[in-house]
């Protein structure tokens, strides 16, 4: 009795002191065999980690072409060592971005090492490639798993489940383990208190296996095949997980008090966006990292049966990689006979690395586009990084009708800041600010230290000649129906 005890302790304990837990893979075709992954704590013994491959989009000429990328997960506290070793192709140089983390490959042969700290998720790029490139996402130690024995929990252990769609009632914990692989996707609707967990991989493509854990009485095979969509449900959270997913990650529609934490995304197909708010308050979004074949987060008021306000929304620590439309996006979406308003939303500490639109509607690292009689009062945008633009625009802030999606033009854009706003990329493409008319219009923009290729852009930079607007020194177009905008630099 005391050796089981103890034993049990050991493993409830053991992760918590742990610098390094990796999750072996079940047998899929999920699989990556580009890259050979092991990590360290420093001095101490190599542990192996599998390699994924998630698709992604690249665009040729205006087709959308489905290529294949590579991730791997582990965790661990504080900083390690990781050692790849590319198998494909010989190695002439190598980047880790965000840039921000300042991370250096060192190159010996076809094996790169460096270091990497809790919670950093990067892109390892061999020679510039994009596509087939390895994403690394270092979690933090779990420190509260969910009980196998509760009632309550849906456990998914390491190993291929394919669940269909399972609509979650009020008051259940859904968990899916590292090393799980779990086909299907969730739906909340009208659901109160519900987590779904976990260090697993919930997908939609194509798994290889025929391994399955049928849920009785929750297959729902009906519906887009989104991830997880909440609706109309309150006190929600769901975290960690990594979704290939063939639409939406994460819908939540007319819900409140949502948190979406450490999930990382992928998607290669139309309209496959990453998180979408629709018509909801009091949402955080923290440490995700999204890369997606249409808009990494968007937040809309009402669309298809969601109405209402949204607003009291953040979303922080984060990365995006748009490979079609927009990194972030508000508005498009409303209710033109019953005006909505999209306030009280913040973005902070965040890493853009692409952003490729052919569609000039559609571009705007970060775009506000006010349509459908709504309006836009009150974002802040603080301490957002871009590295590259392959095609499209670093702002995008328009009063708009697009009669593809809206009704009617939105009512206006006011009190919005940009601070400490940095690209880096090799140019500046053309960024807009335009109004609509004089009752439909953009006021009260403040830009304070706006980088552009470590150029601050100020009302009062030298060598800006007075005739000049501001904007024209970033390459922003500034056009009718705007007033009070500002450029200021405090560093």
């Amino acid at each position: 009795m005391k050796i089981r005890i103890m034993c049990l302790f050991w493993i409830l304990v053991y992760p918590a002191f742990a610098r390094v837990i990796t999750y072996p893979a079940p047998k899929c075709n999920l699989l990556s065999n580009e890259y050979v992954l092991k990590i360290r704590e420093a001095g101490g013994q190599w542990q192996p980690a599998d390699v994924y491959h998630g698709n992604v989009a690249e665009v040729v000429n205006t087709k959308m072409l489905p290529r294949k990328t590579s991730f791997a997960y582990f965790d661990c506290s504080g900083n390690v060592e990781v050692s790849v070793y590319v198998t494909t192709k010989k190695i002439n140089f190598a980047r880790i971005r965000p840039f921000s983390l300042g991370i250096e490959p060192v190159i010996k042969g076809n094996t790169i090492t460096f270091s990497i700290g809790t919670n950093q998720n990067v892109s390892l790029e061999i020679d510039g490639d994009i596509f087939q490139n390895l994403q690394i996402f270092a979690n933090a130690i779990e420190r509260d798993r969910p009980s196998v024995k509760d009632t309550n929990v849906i456990y998914y252990g390491p190993g291929v489940h394919h669940i269909g769609r399972v609509r979650l009632g009020s008051d259940k914990t859904v968990y899916l383990a590292g090393g799980a692989i779990v086909d299907g996707g969730f739906t909340l609707y009208h659901a109160k208190n519900v987590r779904i967990l976990g260090r697993g991989i919930l997908t939609q493509l194509e798994t290889g296996s025929s391994a399955t854990k049928a849920m009785k009485n929750t297959n729902q095979k009906t519906g887009r095949p989104d991830a997880v969509t909440i609706a109309y449900s309150e006190d929600v959270e769901v975290s960690g997980l990594v979704m290939l997913s063939r639409k939406y990650s994460v819908l939540i529609g007319q819900s409140a008090r949502i948190k979406v934490s450490d999930i990382k995304s992928f998607s290669c197909e139309g309209n496959a966006d990453g998180i979408d708010i629709f018509s909801s308050t009091d949402v955080l979004l923290d440490h995700v990292f999204m890369r997606n074949s249409d808009d990494c987060i968007a937040i809309y008021g009402h669309r298809w049966n969601y109405y209402g306000n949204a607003q009291n929304i953040n979303i922080k620590n984060s990365t995006l990689w748009a490979d079609v439309a927009h990194p972030i996006l508000i508005g498009t979406h409303g209710d033109s006979q019953h005006p909505d308003s999209l306030s009280q939303i913040k973005f902070s500490n965040m890493d853009i690395l692409n952003q490729r639109e052919n569609q000039m509607d559609y571009q705007g690292c970060m775009a506000l586009n006010a349509g459908d009689s709504n309006l836009i009062d009150g974002v802040v945008f603080d301490n957002i990084r871009v590295d590259e633009i392959r095609k499209g625009q670093l702002f995008n802030i328009r009063v708009m009708f697009n009669k593809k999606y809206n009704t009617s033009a939105g009512s206006g854009i006011r009190n919005i800041l940009f601070k400490d706003i940095a690209y880096r990329g090799q140019n500046a493409p053309l960024s807009i600010i335009a109004g609509y008319d004089d009752q439909r219009k953009i006021s009260n923009v403040m830009f304070d230290n706006l980088r552009i290729n470590d150029k601050v852009i100020t009302d009062t930079m030298e060598g800006k000649p007075s005739f000049y607007k501001t904007g024209d020194m970033a390459n922003i177009f500034i056009g009718e129906h705007v007033e009070n905008i500002k450029f200021s630099g405090t560093r």
